[in-house]
């Protein structure tokens, strides 16, 4: 029984990757695609923002750390 159904799938397979290739080119003939500007003015919002983020991050980390230090050295006397 599990012979036929494995037999059977192989058969389907090059016919389930036809459709699916042609399912693909439809679906993508539907996207529309943003212009050069809009990637441009995209590209650089995330840009700003992860060197903010980044920014943000060391500030905080290093307020972290010194309050562990701080912590340590305390506890360490």
């Amino acid at each position: 029984m599990e012979g036929k159904a494995l037999t059977e799938r192989l058969r389907q397979w090059p016919v389930s990757l036809k459709n699916y290739v042609q399912e693909l080119q439809m679906e993508m003939r539907r996207v529309t695609w943003p212009n050069r500007k809009q990637v441009q003015a995209t590209t650089v919002v995330v840009i700003v923002s992860v060197f903010a983020f980044a920014a943000y991050f060391a500030v905080v980390d290093s307020i972290v750390a010194r309050a562990i230090t701080r912590v340590f050295d305390f506890f360490a006397k």
